[in-house]
């Protein structure tokens, strides 16, 4: 075989197993599909900042707190 063959077939093997590998196959090997698609999600999410949206109503709310606690 060709190891552009080889490559592809190994790359859509991974693929099923981690998509899918939990839902047909035997106990040991579903958990380690389960826990390799945790850790795969978890990175590619830790690879994006949490974006915190800026208050647009932030300086009113200020001075409206200001003015209640003066009272």
């Amino acid at each position: 075989m060709r190891p552009k063959t080889i490559f592809t077939i190994l790359f859509f093997l991974s693929l099923i197993f981690i998509t899918m590998g939990d839902q047909f196959l035997p106990q040991p090997l579903s958990d380690l599909s389960r826990n390799t698609r945790v850790s795969i999600n978890k990175m590619l999410i830790g690879l994006f900042p949490k974006k915190e949206f800026k208050n647009p109503n932030k300086r009113t709310e200020d001075a409206v707190e200001q003015l209640e606690q003066k009272q």
